[in-house]
């Protein structure tokens, strides 16, 4: 093996690149030799020791907010998304929120099976956003979330906006304008998941109340939950939670009662001004109700119809279109008809299926329409002419049939209220000569004859613990003999006394309630002068029952209820003819003396032409309760007159403008009716006396006996020793 020649050097590889070349110093340069020094530092200006020591703080402290900053927000955005997590696994599937009222609703049928008056907390039924009108869905975001389709359940821009008008109105960032999102206040109306606990809350309204509170702490919650609603839901879902939960004035709640409560139609069936109608109503429900003011509710519908122009949802033709043609109400939610009357069912019916029902309830009544228009034009007619400006007097009016149906009831000059005092039903006064029909009616049904005489003179009796009591006359006068016809027809006082007594106050007591008044009754001699207090409506079935033979009435508003969607009733009438009280004879008789009081008595002005009437005047003492009740062979009617307070009324009389009211009533109820005659027995006209023999001497000389008077005045003179 051969060797390497030696001395030629280390072994190498071969370079792979040519050698740089060296750069030539430039002349005049002298090329540096040994190690290169690295060029000097500029020497740094001394920093003043105490501004070094403040920098460094300063920047210590930015360093460690930041870095606090940083995990605070990492922290909070955890904490808030696990929160919008936890609040959405809680949340029911949609479906089951959209009716979450506390209490059901009561929807009222007329004797027409019509709809006439809704209570309670009306639901049409579930509805989804893909359901109703396009005009609606588009109707509602264009007004409450224009950006609803586009954010998470926040818009913050809108947040940003409704503060700064709020600043820039002078109020605090929270108050007044809210920016709130449809999915906020979707929360809100869920009340955040929370429900009605009655053993929790005194009140609905109490419970209403705290859901509906404003603070940065119930933002905050609202918040999550319209972000949790967000994840759990698609935005269709939201919507329809919406379109179900929120209220829309007249007890409506959801866009399904609202389109059936104020157009009478299906949500689906809406044109875009009804939609903008009702999109116009969710900033305020209650005073933009067009049941409250048709004008305001189509002038915010008017600005809801430009707002959808102006996001594109119409033409601008289009809304110039509707905005010229605004919705009305359809002619059962204008009507507004018997408020009093429903007031009265939803009173007197049982409460689990009215004021506290939980279900939908369907009452079929015996409320009539026409005939309220008709009480309501008569009232309207009379106190715009007959009764001076500026008077506080009130008035009630009921018309029922004979059998107790009530058939239309006003409670107040302001004839179509609803959800005040009733002065028909709730209203205990005087009734005046307006019970004497219950003397003679007593008297009648004990053998006596409208026939009968009793002297009408002056009169007195000791009352045990008030001595002498003296009744007089209206008129202050007195009449002598008078037939029991005589004395009814006009109201005679004292001649009511005189029989009341003969019969038995007694008698005459069991007679009144046998025949409905249920009040307490006056146990003294004034009882047949009317000193007791009832009710317009115990006193007008207390007339039907002396109309229909005798019997006793009770007053009825339902004919039957039942649950909404089911047709067998849970419920039937709760009123009607009961039992016997008078023979029916004896109640013929008292409507025959009845129909005189209005052909020749104190009850002309309540006359119809070619039909039959028979009623009576009432005037309580001081004229401080004024009534004429009265009836037909087909109703029975009943008004009063006065003020809430027992101021005396001045220059009104039962005679008055109570019967004129009456009048007018009675005319319009019987429009187109043909005249069927009263029920009226009258008595046997009484022979012609023969002419007596001439007296002899003798005779002349003898006193007279009592045998020319009959038998009332025998009785009222051993009773009470004279006549």
């Amino acid at each position: 093996m051969s060797r390497p020649p030696r001395g030629n050097g280390r072994l190498v590889a071969d370079r792979r690149y040519p050698a740089k070349k060296k750069k030539t110093p430039p002349k005049g340069r002298k090329q540096p030799t040994g190690r290169r020094r690295a060029p000097a530092r500029k020497a740094r200006p001394k920093r003043n020791p105490i501004a070094a020591f403040f920098i460094g703080i300063f920047g210590w402290f930015f360093r460690l907010t930041w870095r606090l900053a940083l995990s605070a927000t990492v922290v909070l955005a955890l904490i808030l998304g696990g929160s919008v997590a936890y609040v959405a696994s809680t949340l029911p599937p949609a479906s089951e929120m959209v009716d979450g009222r506390a209490r059901g609703s009561v929807t009222m049928l007329d004797r027409n099976d019509e709809v006439f008056a809704w209570r309670g907390d009306q639901f049409g039924g579930a509805v989804t956003a893909e359901e109703v009108s396009p005009h609606l869905r588009n109707a509602v975001v264009a007004t409450e979330d224009r950006r609803f389709y586009n954010h998470f359940g926040l818009d913050p821009r809108g947040i940003a906006s409704a503060i700064r008008i709020n600043l820039r109105e002078g109020r605090g960032p929270l108050s007044g304008h809210g920016g709130s999102t449809i999915s906020q206040q979707t929360a809100k109306l869920l009340c955040l998941g929370i429900r009605f606990d009655p053993d929790e809350w005194e009140s609905e309204s109490e419970y209403v109340a705290d859901c509906r509170r404003t603070s940065l702490g119930r933002k905050a919650r609202e918040a999550i939950y319209a972000m949790a609603m967000e994840l759990k839901y698609d935005k269709n879902e939201i919507l329809t939670i919406y379109l179900n939960r929120a209220y829309m004035g007249g007890g409506a709640y959801g866009a399904e009662a609202a389109a059936s409560r104020y157009f009478s139609k299906p949500a689906a069936a809406l044109n875009p001004a009804e939609a903008a109608m009702l999109a116009g109503l969710l900033t305020a429900p209650t005073t933009l109700a067009p049941t409250n003011d048709l004008e305001r509710s189509q002038e915010r519908a008017s600005t809801v119809l430009r707002l959808m122009a102006d996001q594109g949802y119409l033409t601008d033709a289009e809304a110039a279109h509707w905005q010229q043609t605004p919705a009305t109400l359809s002619q059962e939610a204008e009507s507004q008809s018997g408020g009093y009357f429903a007031d009265w069912v939803m009173q007197t019916g049982p409460d689990f299926f009215t004021r506290d029902t939980t279900e939908d309830v369907i009452v079929r009544t015996t409320m009539d329409q026409r005939i309220q228009a008709a009480i309501e034009d008569a009232v309207n007619k009379v106190f715009e002419e007959k009764v001076r400006e500026g008077s506080d007097a009130q008035v009630a009016v009921v018309v029922m049939s004979a059998d107790g149906a009530v058939r239309g009831m006003v409670g107040g000059r302001r004839t179509n209220a609803s959800g005040v005092f009733n002065r028909a039903t709730q209203a205990v006064r005087q009734t005046g000569s307006a019970f004497k029909p219950f003397v003679y009616a007593t008297a009648l049904e004990l053998g006596y004859s409208p026939n009968d005489t009793i002297v009408d003179e002056p009169f007195c009796m000791n009352i045990a613990g008030s001595g002498q009591w003296c009744p007089e006359n209206y008129s202050r006068q007195h009449y002598g003999r008078v037939t029991l016809t005589t004395a009814l027809e006009r109201s005679l006082n004292i001649p009511a006394v005189k029989l009341s007594e003969a019969v038995g106050r007694d008698n005459v007591h069991r007679v009144a309630s046998d025949f409905g008044i249920r009040s307490d009754l006056a146990d003294g001699p004034a009882l047949a002068l009317g000193a007791s207090e009832a009710s317009l409506l115990e006193m007008t079935g207390a007339y039907a029952g002396i109309l229909n033979g005798g019997s006793s009435v009770g007053p009825y508003g339902v004919r039957d209820l039942s649950l909404q969607g089911q047709d067998q009733p849970l419920m039937g009438t709760s009123g009607g003819i009961g039992e016997r009280v008078i023979r029916e004879d004896a109640a013929g008789q008292l409507v025959w003396m009845m129909q005189q009081v209005v052909e020749e008595g104190t009850g002309t002005r309540a006359s119809l032409p070619g039909r039959q009437v028979a009623g009576k005047t009432g005037t309580s003492q001081s004229a401080r309760d004024a009534w004429f009740m009265g009836f037909t062979a087909d109703y029975v009617a009943g008004v009063w007159m006065g003020y809430d307070d027992n101021t005396p009324l001045t220059g009104v009389t039962g005679s008055g403008l109570p019967a004129e009211i009456w009048h007018e009533t009675m005319l319009r109820v019987h429009e187109g009716m043909d005249a069927r005659p009263l029920p009226a027995i009258a008595p046997p006209q009484p022979e012609p006396a023969p002419e007596p023999a001439p007296r002899t001497s003798q005779q002349q000389q003898q006193p007279r006996q009592n045998g020319g008077d009959n038998l009332v005045q025998q009785i009222i003179r051993d009773l009470l020793g004279g006549g």
